[in-house]
């Protein structure tokens, strides 16, 4: 019945040492061999993935920046898109500096500011810190510096020092009635988006392209950033360590991420007769 099976990434494929386990190699390499197709379903941006995408070459197609990227590999081209504008870009920085919270900036690299990356543990963020020490760009001022070389962004994130940081940014963003999509992830980390912009409609656009209905697909997830896809999905999957919103819409829950919860929900609900 299901032909397409989407992992998070984080706190799904990955376990909690930020590792693709042998378990779960197995199951992506399993589907493709059944001739299903296994995509990422992430809010990391396309630099962020490359260290992983070496280690399950059966994905093709990626749904990352939260939905606002949709990029086929093999062909090395976007299919879809949906950016944040400049102006909005700007705004968020400084409303990150009015917490002297940690932005990152993301289209197909992802951009920080030097003096918070060598400080991710004060921002929630610490398990990120050697990913982040290899894969980002870092800006000595990056709202300086965004300024004099802006361009639109797939996503912002905003790490905070604690939740109630975060929560006083969301209010400040709904005051300002700037138009973006917001989620959260992780203890203090905020997702900004552009409007309608989730996890959810980047599904339904590789889909269109794909010429494959949305029942049948599976999306495995464990954060609020999942979602809108999960509630799209013909079957919704949840890990054993996903959040209680998550639980809720979930149709099935599967093991943690770090006992193969990924490899289970292929084998039980992809490749069963």
């Amino acid at each position: 019945m299901y032909q397409l099976i989407a992992f998070d990434m984080d706190g799904t494929l990955l376990g909690s040492d930020k590792r693709i386990s042998p378990g779960n190699r197995r199951a992506v390499a399993a589907a493709a061999r059944a001739g299903k197709t296994v995509i990422l379903n992430t809010g990391r941006c396309l630099s962020e993935l490359e260290e992983y995408l070496g280690l399950i070459p059966e994905v093709r197609y990626l749904n990352c920046a939260s939905g606002a990227l949709v990029y086929d590999l093999k062909e090395k081209r976007t299919l879809y898109s949906s950016l944040l504008s400049v102006e909005t870009v700007k705004q968020l920085l400084k409303l990150a500096a009015l917490e002297q919270a940690m932005p990152h900036i993301l289209l197909e690299q992802c951009i920080v500011q030097k003096s918070h990356c060598e400080q991710m543990e004060r921002f929630g963020m610490g398990v990120y810190q050697d990913q982040f020490n290899r894969v980002t760009v870092k800006w000595e001022d990056i709202g300086r510096m965004y300024g004099e070389n802006p361009f639109p962004a797939a996503k912002v994130n905003i790490y905070h020092t604690s939740p109630q940081s975060r929560d006083r940014t969301e209010e400040r963003i709904r005051a300002a009635g700037l138009a973006v999509a917001m989620a959260r992830a992780e203890t203090t980390s905020l997702e900004l988006s552009a409007p309608g912009c989730d996890k959810g409609v980047g599904l339904e656009m590789l889909c269109a392209c794909l010429k494959l209905p949305m029942e049948r697909t599976i999306v495995v997830g464990d954060a609020d950033n999942d979602l809108e896809a999960l509630k799209k999905a013909g079957l919704a999957v949840a890990m054993a360590n996903a959040v209680e919103a998550v639980k809720a819409v979930a149709d099935v829950v599967v093991a943690d991420c770090d006992h193969d919860g990924c490899a289970e929900a292929v084998e039980r609900y992809l490749l069963r007769p």
